[in-house]
């Protein structure tokens, strides 16, 4: 018995520990297909306010995408970035040589309180036992907790043509430091784009 409660705790543990991210809902173009080699050359843009996470963000994600990446960063200053020139983006790209562009942005933040029921410990078994030991119950009361979801769209367009090719949500709860956050929407994002044999 002593074996199985400490079993139920490491599992519990584990999982506790788990990533916050998920996939939520991914799509993808049929047949569409990026290979981790130069001659796929992809810039990588995420769309943040925070320069600093930016740079994390974009190397993270052009680290994973292979040596054909570039982390927007390098080339487009962060003033053009807040201008967001749709023309100034495919003079950039077209300078480039690029042939993909990936783009992520964070989609929606949303609150999600629930419930966590109470507990009572005790012993149960005849009356006479049970006002025998009476004294030992004890009771924790319910309460609420509230969740910060993050949502973050991830996109990547071919250049010529310029078209969707493939395209995911990731959900985040309470994400806490950034690079461990990056990390795991990057991870996240990543396997599934092999998963859909889009990642090559």
């Amino acid at each position: 018995m002593r074996n199985l409660i400490l079993l139920a705790l490491v599992a519990a543990t584990l999982i506790s520990c788990g990533p916050s991210t998920k996939i939520e809902k991914s799509w993808m173009e049929p047949g569409s297909s990026v290979t981790k080699t130069a001659s796929n050359k992809t810039l990588v843009i995420a769309m943040v306010k925070d320069e600093t996470s930016r740079r994390v963000i974009e190397d993270q994600l052009a680290k994973r995408l292979g040596s054909g990446a570039v982390s927007s960063y390098t080339i487009i200053s962060t003033d053009m970035l807040k201008e967001a020139s749709d023309a100034a983006l495919k003079q950039k790209l077209t300078d480039g040589q690029f042939t993909h562009v990936l783009l992520m942005r964070l989609a929606d933040i949303e609150k999600e309180t629930s419930y966590v029921p109470g507990t009572t410990t005790g012993f149960y078994g005849g009356y006479g036992r049970y006002y025998g030991y009476g004294a030992g119950m004890y009771s924790t009361p319910g309460y609420y907790t509230t969740d910060k979801n993050y949502f973050v769209e991830t996109t990547v367009y071919s250049i010529n043509p310029d078209k969707l090719l493939w395209t995911g949500t990731t959900k985040t709860v309470n994400p806490g430091k950034i690079e461990k956050t990056v990390n795991e929407i990057a991870d996240a994002v990543s396997e599934k784009m092999k998963k859909d044999g889009f990642l090559k």
